[in-house]
């Protein structure tokens, strides 16, 4: 596996952990292979030295978060066969004092989304107010609970709602094939983090020579597997491209699979503010957005 920019540079060494006998036989197989090996001095497993875990969240008395997950299949020569967005607000109240509470909804959804309140919630004045209240007001929310309160789903075939178009076009050429590949950011609004566009490519024909490139790239030869990667996608850099040969067939280059995470939520839905049922007085608030890939293809 290697990993590089726009020109040829020092591969991204793999990281393990352990020191056994079967770990120093598998270091030496990957040796073999052409692996650059770095043994960490530490007793740290590798998912504690490699992963990169975010700053934590300052939470409040009242915690909200704001979760969306996509699964969208599309086809080659164009065409959304599917996709779908599911949403959920989640409320995690730890105080008795912060319990009777309104949350405020910002809803400014223009896509048609499917809204749904929990059965406890006073639906009546969530649709006439936008207003996330316990159909009893005497009552408060559970405590140190996480309580879905409302969720949504927006299910589609128009393909101007696809935030993110993949474009793979495999060429054959006398010695194989030569693929461009590029993205756009449909949804300007978003910013995507640590994407990456995997894209199949033949076994025991070498590495791929890489053209023109943003971002990086790594050639996984054991999964057969080119992975292009990108930390930040949006609107200052909405499109990018690919280019690389190798020996194959157009059919080898798919399915392509993306993934990417963001703190942005794709649907127009956010919570403005929380009150007191009784003063209706603001109530300090924490909040965490998401939106992630559960499935995300071209085939």
């Amino acid at each position: 596996m290697f990993c590089c920019g726009r020109s040829s540079g020092p591969s991204k060494a793999l990281k393990l952990g352990a020191r056994g006998k079967e770990v120093d036989n598998f270091v030496d197989k990957l040796k073999s292979e052409g692996e650059n090996i770095i043994l960490p001095s530490s007793g740290k497993r590798p998912s504690e030295v490699s992963k990169v875990l975010p700053p934590p969240v300052n939470m409040e008395s009242v915690h909200l978060r704001v979760e969306e997950k996509i699964s969208l299949t599309c086809g080659r020569d164009g065409g959304l066969q599917n996709m779908e967005v599911l949403g959920m607000i989640t409320l995690r109240v730890s105080e008795d004092k912060s319990g009777r509470i309104r949350l405020h909804v910002h809803n400014d959804d223009k896509k048609g989304l499917q809204l749904q309140t929990h059965p406890n919630v006073d639906k009546k004045l969530f649709t006439a107010e936008s207003l996330i209240g316990l159909k009893n007001p005497e009552k408060s929310f559970p405590l140190n609970n996480d309580v879905g309160v409302l969720k949504w789903r927006l299910q589609t075939t128009d393909e101007s709602f696809i935030p993110l178009t993949i474009n793979c076009w495999p060429s054959e050429s006398g010695s194989g094939c030569d693929v461009n590949i590029e993205y756009e950011l449909q949804e300007e609004g978003l910013e995507l983090n640590d994407v990456v566009i995997s894209i199949p490519v033949p076994s025991g024909v070498g590495a791929p020579l890489i053209g023109d490139l943003d971002g990086e790239y790594r050639h996984d030869s054991r999964r057969n597997v080119l992975e292009w990667c990108l930390p930040v996608i949006d609107a200052k850099n909405k499109t990018g491209s690919l280019e690389f040969s190798i020996a194959g067939q157009p059919n080898d280059f798919f399915p392509v699979h993306v993934s990417f995470v963001s703190k942005r939520n794709y649907c127009d839905i956010q919570i403005s503010k929380v009150t007191l049922v009784d003063s209706d007085s603001p109530v300090r608030f924490s909040l965490e957005t998401s939106f992630v890939v559960d499935k995300y293809e071209i085939l």
